[in-house]
C-alpha cells in the first residue's frame, strides 16, 4: 500500500504537497535501505517511483529525490563537491534503463530532465569518453562497407545478349551471367571477397537488431523517432535485400537487379543515421523523419488519388492516337509514371506541334495543372514548413535525446571490456556498493548577495503598501477625493523607496 501511494504522489499536480507526503510516508518505512525499501519496489510496468518521475517528466519530484540521494563530500568557500547516487540512472547494469525510458517517452517534459544534474553530467561523461569515438568509428566503418557493396554491384557479372529483340522498344544489350560463369577470372575472385563481406555484414546487422526488437517491442522500437525507428526499418530491409540477392545469385535466377537496387538506395540512405552524432546535423535527421513519415505519408494518399484519376483520363484520351507521335501515354503503367512526373513538374506537358492534340487533353491538363502544381504542392510546402518550425524550437533538447539514445545503444551492443562503468564505487567512501558520480558545484556569493538585496526591497515595498492600505481603511469615511490623494501618496512613497532601493542595488553591482 505504501509503495502504491508513493507512485500516486509522483503523479500529483501539486508538487510541494507530493514531496512532503513522500517524506512522511518514507519516515514510517522500516526497511529504508535494501531490497525491501518502498522506493525500490517497482509497479506493474517495472518502474520505481524514481523512474516514474522521470518518465512522467516531473522535474520537481526528480530533483527532490536526487537531493535525498546526494552526499556532500567537501566544501571550500564557493566550491562544493557532491556525490550523486546514479544507481538507477546509469544504464550500465540496468535492464530497463532510466535514460532509455526518458528518451522513449512521448512527453516533452521528460526530455527536460536530461538537462538536470547529475543526468547531464553523466551523459556528457559517457558521450565524450566512449560514445563519440565509437560512434565516429562505426560511421567510418559503415561508409567503407557501403563503398565495398557499391563496387560489387557496379562490377556485377554480365555478358552480351545473344537472343533476338522481340520489340522495337527493347533496349537490352547485357544480361546476367549464370553462377558457373560468374567466378572465373581474377577480377571475379576480388568481387567474391567483397560480396562475402557484404553478406557477412547483412547477417551481423540482423543479429544485432533482432534481439532489441524482441526486448523493446516492434511498435516501440520502430515507432520512436528519437530512437531512430525509421532507420532501423531501413537497415533491416537492406539486410533482407542482400540475402535475397545472394539467394538469386546462387540459384542463377534472373532479376537480381530489383533487390540490388533497393539495397543500394536503402544502404546509402541509412548513412543519414550517423548525422545524429553531430549537433549541427542531428536535428535535421529528425526533421526529415517527421516530414517523410508524417507530412509526406498523409500527402501521398491525396497525391495517389489525383494521379490515379488523371492518369486514367490521359490514357483514355490517347488510347486511339498513334503512340509514335505521342508515346508518353501509350499504355496504362506509362500513363501513371508520366502523370507522376507532371505532378511534380519534372517534365512539361507532352506536345507534338506537327500533329493535332485531342481537345479533351487541353481541358484535362488545365484542371490537372491547377490542382497539382498550384494547390497540392503549395499545401505540401506549407505542411513541411510548419514541421520545420516546430522541430527548430526544440532542436537542442532533441539532439540531447539523440545523444542519450545513441549512447545507450552503443553501451548495450559493445563488450564490457570496451565500455567500463562510469562513476565511483561507494566503497571508496564507505557508502556501500552503490555507484556515485562526482560533481563539482560553484556557488557565486555575489549572486546570493544580490538576491538578499532584492528580497529586502520587495519586503520594504510590501510594508509601504500595507501602511497605505491601513491609512485608506482609517480614512474611508472621508470624501472620495481624499481617498484618491491618499492612494496616490502611498504609491508615490512606495515608488520612491523602491527606486532608492534599486539604485543601491545597481551601485553595489
Amino acid at each position: 500500500i505504501g509503495n502504491t501511494v508513493l507512485h500516486i504522489l509522483v503523479l500529483q499536480p501539486n508538487k510541494t504537497f507530493a514531496c512532503h507526503m513522500y517524506s512522511l510516508i518514507l519516515s514510517y518505512d522500516r526497511n529504508k535501505e535494501g531490497p525491501g525499501s518502498l522506493e525500490l519496489i517497482p509497479n506493474n510496468e517495472g518502474l520505481t517511483p524514481f523512474k516514474l518521475a522521470g518518465v512522467e517528466g516531473n522535474t520537481v519530484m526528480f530533483q527532490y529525490l536526487m537531493q535525498k540521494r546526494k552526499q556532500n563530500l567537501w566544501s571550500f568557500g564557493p566550491l562544493t563537491t557532491v556525490l550523486y547516487d546514479i544507481t538507477e540512472i546509469d544504464s550500465w547494469a540496468e535492464d530497463q534503463s532510466f535514460l532509455e525510458l526518458i528518451v522513449s517517452t512521448k512527453k516533452r517534459e521528460a526530455r527536460q530532465i536530461l538537462d538536470l544534474t547529475p543526468v547531464k553530467e553523466l551523459v556528457s561523461l559517457k558521450w565524450n569518453m566512449y560514445g563519440r569515438p565509437y560512434f565516429c568509428f562505426l560511421a567510418l566503418f559503415y561508409i567503407l562497407y557501403m563503398v565495398c557493396f557499391t563496387m560489387c554491384c557496379v562490377y556485377r557479372p554480365l555478358k552480351p545478349r545473344t537472343g533476338n529483340k522481340t520489340s522495337s522498344r527493347d533496349n537490352t544489350v547485357y544480361v546476367q551471367k549464370m553462377l558457373q560463369e560468374s567466378y572465373v577470372a581474377y577480377e571475379d575472385e576480388l568481387r567474391l571477397v567483397g560480396e562475402l563481406i557484404t553478406v557477412i555484414g547483412a547477417v551481423v546487422i540482423l543479429v544485432l537488431e533482432i534481439p532489441d526488437i524482441l526486448r523493446v517491442g516492434a511498435a516501440k522500437y520502430f515507432g520512436q523517432t528519437i530512437l531512430g525507428g525509421p532507420f532501423h526499418i531501413i537497415v533491416i530491409t537492406y539486410a533482407c535485400m542482400i540475402l535475397v540477392t545472394m539467394v538469386m545469385r546462387l540459384t542463377s535466377t534472373t532479376g537480381e537487379v530489383v533487390p540490388m537496387s533497393f539495397a543500394l538506395v536503402l544502404g546509402w540512405c541509412n548513412v543519414m543515421y550517423f548525422a545524429r552524432g553531430f549537433q549541427m546535423l542531428g536535428p535535421f535527421t529528425i526533421m526529415i523523419q517527421k516530414m517523410i513519415f508524417g507530412d509526406l505519408m498523409r500527402f501521398c494518399w491525396l497525391m495517389a488519388v489525383v494521379i490515379l484519376g488523371f492518369a486514367s483520363a490521359f490514357y483514355i484520351i490517347f488510347q486511339t492516337e498513334n503512340p509514335e507521335n505521342l508515346g508518353q501515354f501509350y499504355n496504362y503503367p506509362m500513363s501513371l509514371f508520366t502523370t507522376f512526373e507532371l505532378f511534380l513538374t519534372i517534365i512539361d506537358g507532352p506536345a507534338n506541334y506537327d500533329v493535332d492534340l485531342p481537345f479533351m487533353y487541353s481541358v484535362v491538363y488545365f484542371a490537372f495543372a491547377i490542382i497539382a502544381a498550384l494547390l497540392m504542392l503549395n499545401l505540401l510546402i506549407a505542411m513541411m514548413g510548419d514541421t520545420h518550425w516546430r522541430v527548430a524550437h526544440e532542436q537542442d533538447e532533441l539532439w540531447r535525446a539523440q545523444v542519450v539514445a545513441t549512447t545507450v545503444m552503443l553501451e548495450r551492443k559493445l563488450p564490457r571490456c570496451l565500455w567500463p562503468r562510469s562513476g565511483i564505487c561507494g566503497r571508496e567512501y564507505g557508502l556501500g556498493d552503490r555507484w556515485y558520480l562526482r560533481v563539482e558545484d560553484r556557488v557565486d556569493p555575489n549572486k546570493h548577495k544580490m538576491m538578499r538585496y532584492t528580497e529586502a526591497f520587495k519586503a520594504q515595498d510590501r510594508d509601504n503598501y500595507d501602511k497605505g492600505s491601513e491609512k485608506l481603511e482609517i480614512n474611508r469615511d472621508t470624501p472620495y477625493k481624499k481617498e484618491l490623494s491618499a492612494l496616490s501618496l502611498s504609491r508615490s512613497t512606495s515608488r520612491t523607496s523602491s527606486h532608492r532601493g534599486w539604485e543601491i542595488l545597481r551601485r553595489n553591482t
